[in-house]
């Protein structure tokens, strides 16, 4: 079974359509890239997906369809996505963001936790040893106790990062995860998407525009153009097909080859 499969998903705002008849799955375990130029509908794919936007089609994760569900019983159901802007709560330090990525995780009721009674204890060391083994996942040992609004944009990237994966989610979405990142940062970006699907073994569909990073790392690629699909198979047949390379660069290609992602990645 299919951890994330997409039928003829549409959604319009007004006389605008931002998808058009999208379909594809996601499989256990597989990191799916998601790439297009911009305006291309990436993020309003991920925002159907999450349940933030309501479109038409179906939407279902391991069977299960989750299309008229809220946010966050999605989230329940063990969806987690990151955010091109991080979304971080400033004043707050780096543990205690993380902290907030597992209220879906919580099983304690509001009474039990005014009385902090033994149920709710064990349950908040539960919690913060679920934090420390994803700080120490993502190396941001040095930060744990450092509010989030003094740190610079890179580590706060990978706070972000760090909170979708402190859901303990079957399937994350990243949204642009590596942009504004420098090389290093992207480097130990890449390591730690690779750790997340060879040791935690999670779905991810990956908003990227490294094309080079996507060629490295993606198990397929799927391709968007005006919220349509242009394109879908393994990265060195779709970053050498004609279409996407025109629909990035804005011209036919005549010659592809295996510079296709360098090509696309220059642009």
């Amino acid at each position: 079974m299919a951890e994330l499969e997409i039928k003829n998903l549409t959604l319009r705002f007004g006389g605008l359509t931002v998808l058009e008849d999208v379909s594809f799955a996601v499989e256990p375990g597989e990191l799916f890239a998601l790439i297009g130029p911009n305006g291309a509908g990436k993020t309003s794919l991920l925002n159907c997906i999450s349940g933030i936007y309501r479109g038409t089609g179906q939407i279902r994760l391991r069977g299960e369809d989750i299309a008229a569900r809220p946010p966050h019983e999605i989230a329940r159901l063990g969806i987690a996505r990151t955010f091109q802007h991080g979304e971080l709560f400033p004043q707050m330090t780096v543990i205690e963001n993380l902290l907030t990525g597992r209220h879906a995780r919580v099983r304690t009721h509001p009474i039990a936790e005014m009385l902090f009674l033994p149920s709710v204890r064990r349950e908040e060391v539960r919690h913060r040893e679920a934090v420390e083994y994803i700080i120490d996942f993502v190396e941001l040992e040095r930060y744990r106790h450092v509010p989030v609004g003094g740190l610079p944009f890179g580590i706060q990237k990978i706070v972000g990062f760090a909170r979708a994966l402190a859901l303990d989610p079957t399937l994350l979405l990243l949204d642009e995860p590596s942009a504004g990142l420098n090389r290093d940062e992207r480097e130990d970006l890449a390591r730690f998407i690779l750790r997340i699907k060879h040791e935690l073994k999670t779905a991810m569909i990956w908003i990227e525009h490294d094309m080079q990073m996507v060629a490295d790392l993606a198990d397929r690629i799927h391709v968007l153009d005006y919220g349509r699909t242009l394109a879908e198979g393994a990265p060195g047949e779709v970053l050498n097909n004609p279409e996407v390379i025109a629909a990035y660069l804005g011209r036919s290609s005549n010659n592809p080859s295996d510079d296709g992602a360098r090509s696309i990645s220059q642009h």
